[in-house]
């Protein structure tokens, strides 16, 4: 059974920082794109940013960019560290993997894992 169990998040203040991780179990998707996507109450999931196969390539949406770093720590660990949090970055945090078409669309990838709760207090 393929698993994705994201884990790191909390509650912080504006500014603080947090590294949330990615665990896959099951199967390693180191031959595959993963992306992080978010979702805000209310509101439609947020592409945030993704890492090619190797690890050598990552793209970030205009929101986080220069804020947040994905990285992949291993063949079974992707890393997404957020720096200098704002209280907009508030959301549940989704790892996911193995995305078929465009990679900023949630509905491209056919692996999710559970979310982790990010909370930024002003």
């Amino acid at each position: 059974q393929v698993q994705l169990v994201e884990s790191g998040g909390g509650l912080v203040q504006a500014g603080d920082s947090l590294r949330l991780s990615c665990v896959t179990s099951g199967r390693t998707f180191s031959s595959e794109p993963m992306g992080w996507f978010r979702q805000a109450p209310g509101k439609e999931y947020e592409f945030v940013g993704v890492i090619n196969w190797s690890g050598s390539t990552s793209f970030y949406a205009d929101s986080v960019k220069g804020r947040f770093t994905i990285s992949r720590e291993n063949a079974n660990t992707v890393l997404l560290q957020m720096n200098n949090l704002k209280p907009e970055d508030a959301a549940v945090y989704y790892c996911a993997a193995d995305p078929e078409g465009d990679w900023k669309l949630p509905s491209s990838y056919a692996y999710w894992g559970q979310g982790t709760q990010v909370t930024v207090s002003s």
